[in-house]
């Protein structure tokens, strides 16, 4: 016999199917809340609970209607008997069983509901803090803690298709909010969250150009860098909202937003900046899972396959390839914040013993700082013979790191072909080269000065000594092409070096807001990447950075294989070196400059090892360079991801700034304040005009109010009171320069009649407009929360208002009489069928109170269209008064197709489409 939990969700599905409830099917299951996932009122739940009754052969207590969750009904399903005989099944599913992956999902919120319906109480994520403390995140966890982020946004504002900000650290509260952020309808932009306070002047200038080419409205951040974030606000009048995520755990869900689509932009993904402005590289949800499933199928994942990853959620590699990943392929993701790895390397390596990882990623100086961090006593009973893939990438791949890594942990049990140097870039998403699943690394022997003369990759001995060395990370993902261009982009031929460029399923549509910016990255069909390299056997290879390249002397010289060399000196700070071409003014020619960090402050110590770089330089590149800077910490600038600034690093060189130590942060959060109170005081006296407007508005409403409501309080006569309030309604609108149309009126039914109204509800002004338009005394159903003053409570009491309690099911149903016997005395009802009103476009669930009041008692229904109100009074906040038109769009009376549940459901379609014709779905 059918389980009883399967039994009642299919019972409640199939009711949500029939009353066309705006909520996926497949997503309902035992949490599903009634109110607020359903949007279920009294009327309804009665319904639901029918057919529960009529499924299971029970009567359910009276308490049933009181129930929150489809869970509570099937326990007093249960209580009440007559469910059948056998095994109870598990409420979830087995948390070891694997269901598979979402093949059809088209967007991020649909794979986590996919795996939330069939596996919710899978781990998904072990996430381990500073104190190696496990906190499980399941698919379901995931699921309800995105619920409760996207509530604190759609109370602070936020809309659908507006852009948010995380400057998160890794953990928990990242991944409830990364989803929350889409389960809101808008658009997540992450960035990271400051580092060093020498830089933070820095970290918030460069912050605040990524927030304005965004147009962020609001940042989710975490307690200590809220107080930062603040001045940021000064710069960005967009920038509404600074939230924390502080007492998150008691946060209620929010509303169903609109479903995304495929080709929704799913985030942003703004460039590292190291070679120039931070670009938003805009990326779909259709794009990120053609990505993600390409390098599924590159790596042959399995569903035993473990991930372990310290990469920072703001960064591609870390995110998508990472998480999103892990996600998608519902393979446990064993996650902790790159600070501990930094702290404690060996804690990456045991992570990946300990959980038998088979797969995990970092880029270069991640293996590099296992070789020079990790001990041979670390090195004791340490087994990593489960991980079959060791990918390299984010930065240039060193071949000496790959073979030094190999051969120190070949004794832990690493097998050298698990190293897998890759290649991607944010326009393609994350990936775009993969090696073959089972081979290790391709090292490339070619001739460096024939590569620097002429282009040409010419392979070697590895023992000559003019050998350069080149790793190869892999061929296409499958369904993406790689070629090589020279110049004019025409392509070239294997081994000769070019420029690279891409076609694939994920490659970014362009630069959010940055038309130019897209207009030099698409050619012809094809992505540029911004690398130079070479095709051997079908496999790139990458020599360098387009703008990163030095020509001297008819030769192409690349900075990163003299940076290395030179940060392997004593004396240099290790990954702290940049080359860069400096144009001589006196000459007209390029000159050479490398700037290394240094602690020596000697002068004699610093003068030998200004020769040893000159010696090293000469070495690599045949030549010394033209200048050597010896700089102090910290003046080598660099991207969250650790890649070198060399654009910005040139810059401070050339504006004689290379040697100035950074200001104290107090000094530099003053500067950042004074540049913004100077912005912010140019953008108020912009909104000077607004700002008077709104006053006005509010001192009429303080005039016209009292009079008003002591008219209300005084006057007898229904008829006389509303007279009044119309009126005054009138006199207001007059006085703040609104325009009013009203079409259809003569459509009203003749007076006397009962009949319905119900209305799109917009803004807070609704019911003021609908008074003057109607233009005759209604009863307005509203609820019992408008009450609570005693003002407001007599006032409305005046005016026959019926104040409804939507969550006492019991009062509901003293409030459905009253509805009943104000009908029959021929006074029309006025209901907003959306209920709560939310500052949000596009119109919410209709609730079925006020289709089934009309079907059951044969009432006539008159749907009316309100337009222009949300601009009029965007939510309820002191200067959102704005003037304009208001146009009121009153239908025809509809008459219910009969009696019962069905009627009331295509009474409530009915006039749905009628509304949504006049003032469209956004």
């Amino acid at each position: 016999m059918p389980d009883p939990a399967d039994r009642l969700l299919a019972l409640v599905r199939a009711f949500a199917r029939e009353s066309q409830l705006p909520i996926a099917l497949e997503t309902i299951g035992l949490d599903t809340r009634l109110e607020t996932d359903l949007g279920l009122d009294s009327l309804s739940r009665a319904e639901l609970n029918a057919r529960l009754e009529q499924g299971f052969g029970v009567e359910l207590p009276d308490r049933a209607l009181l129930a929150t969750t489809v869970a509570e009904l099937l326990t007093l399903v249960r209580e009440r008997g007559g469910v059948g005989e056998g095994p109870r099944l598990r409420l979830v599913p087995d948390p070891t069983a694997h269901a598979g992956v979402p093949e059809e999902a088209a967007t991020l919120l649909e794979v986590l509901d996919w795996h939330v319906a069939r596996q919710g109480e899978r781990v998904h994520i072990h996430y381990y803090d500073s104190d190696d403390q496990v906190q499980t995140i399941r698919y379901r966890t995931l699921a309800e803690g995105a619920a409760r982020v996207a509530n604190r946004l759609h109370g602070a504002g936020v809309r659908p298709g507006e852009t948010v900000a995380l400057m998160l650290p890794s953990g928990p509260g990242y991944f409830f909010s990364f989803f929350g952020v889409l389960r809101a309808g808008a658009i997540p932009v992450p960035i990271y969250p400051p580092a060093r306070p020498q830089l933070l002047e820095d970290h918030l200038r460069r912050h605040a150009r990524i927030l304005a080419n965004a147009g962020c409205v609001a940042m989710l951040t975490e307690g200590a860098a809220a107080r930062v974030v603040a001045l940021l606000r000064l710069q960005l009048p967009a920038l509404s909202a600074v939230l924390t995520l502080d007492g998150l755990d008691i946060e209620s869900s929010a509303p169903v937003a609109p479903p995304a689509r495929a080709d929704d932009i799913a985030f942003l993904q703004y460039t590292s900046g190291s070679t120039g402005a931070p670009k938003g590289v805009m990326l779909s949800h259709a794009e990120l899972l053609a990505n993600i499933r390409a390098m599924g199928a590159a790596v042959a994942i399995t569903p035993e396959d473990r991930f372990v990853s310290w990469l920072p959620l703001y960064h591609d590699m870390g995110l998508i390839g990472a998480w999103l990943g892990s996600l998608y392929f519902a393979i446990p993701l064993i996650s902790f914040s790159p600070l501990t790895f930094l702290a404690r390397p060996r804690r990456w390596l045991q992570a990946i013993d300990h959980h038998r990882a088979t797969l995990s990623a970092a880029p270069n100086f991640a293996y590099e700082l296992c070789l020079s961090r990790i001990g041979e006593r670390q090195l004791a009973g340490l087994d990593l013979s489960s991980w079959r893939r060791a990918f390299n990438g984010a930065e240039p791949v060193s071949a000496e790191t790959l073979e030094r890594f190999a051969a120190r942990f070949a004794r832990c049990g690493l097998r050298a072909e698990a190293l897998a140097p890759v290649y991607g870039l944010a326009e393609a998403a994350v990936g775009l080269c993969f090696p073959p699943p089972t081979r290790g690394p391709r090292i490339d022997c070619i001739d460096r000065d024939r590569l620097a003369e002429d282009g040409y990759a010419l392979r070697v001995d590895c023992a000559d000594p003019g050998a350069q060395r080149v790793v190869g990370c892999g061929q296409p993902l499958p369904g993406y092409r790689l070629r090589v261009v020279d110049a004019r982009r025409a392509p070239l031929p294997e081994r000769h070096e070019g420029l690279v460029q891409f076609q694939g399923p994920s490659a970014t549509r362009g630069y959010y807001r940055n038309p130019e910016a897209s207009a030099e990255l698409i050619h012809e069909g094809w992505h540029e990447t911004g690398d130079r390299g070479y095709l051997a056997d079908g496999e790139i290879h990458l020599t360098g950075r387009v703008k990163d390249l030095i020509i001297r002397g008819g030769r192409n010289l690349y900075p990163y294989e003299l940076e290395q060399a030179i940060g392997a000196l004593r004396g240099v700070r290790q990954g702290c070196v940049v080359a860069f071409a400096a144009r001589d003014p006196g000459q007209g020619s390029e000159r050479l400059v490398v700037v290394a960090e240094t602690k020596e402050r000697d002068p004699g110590r610093r003068a030998l090892l200004r020769q040893r770089i000159l010696a090293r330089a000469g070495e690599v590149l045949g030549a010394p360079p033209d200048e050597i800077v010896l700089a102090p910490p910290r003046a080598v600038l660099k991207t969250s991801s650790g890649k070198l600034r060399r654009g910005d690093t040139r810059a401070r060189y050339l504006a004689g700034r290379i040697h100035t130590t950074p200001a104290p942060p107090w000094w530099q959060l003053a500067r950042v304040t004074l540049a913004g109170l100077r912005g912010r005081m140019l953008a108020d006296l912009g909104a000077l005009p607004q700002r008077l407007y709104a006053a006005h508005v509010w001192l009429m409403l303080a005039l016209i109010a009292p009079p008003c409501w002591l008219a209300v309080a005084l006057l007898p006569g229904r008829g006389l009171r509303w007279a009044v309030v119309r009126r005054a309604a009138r006199l207001l609108r007059r006085l703040v320069g609104v325009r009013l149309v009203v079409e259809g009126r003569e459509r009203l039914p003749s007076t006397g009649a009962p009949w319905i109204l119900v209305a799109n509800h917009q803004s807070y002004v609704d019911a003021l407009v609908l008074i003057e338009a109607i233009g005759r005394p209604l009863c307005f159903v509203a609820k019992r929360e408008l009450g609570h003053s005693r003002l407001a409570a007599y006032f409305l009491r005046r005016l026959d208002c019926v104040l409804v309690d939507r969550f006492d099911v019991r009062a509901g149903g003293m409030a459905l009489a009253e509805l009943r016997a104000r009908l029959a005395a021929g006074c029309p009802l006025a209901l907003f069928p959306e209920a709560t009103f939310r500052v949000r476009p596009g119109l919410l669930p209709f609730r079925m109170g006020a289709f089934a009041l009309a079907a059951d008692s044969g009432t006539q229904l008159v749907p009316v269209a309100l337009d222009g109100t949300r601009e009029l009074l965007a939510g309820a906040r002191l200067f959102s008064p704005r003037r304009g038109q208001v146009c009121v769009y009153i239908g025809p009376p509809f008459v219910p197709p009969g009696r019962g549940w069905d009627a009331a459901v295509a009474l409530r379609e009915q006039a749905r489409d009628w509304i949504e014709t006049r003032v469209g779905p956004n």
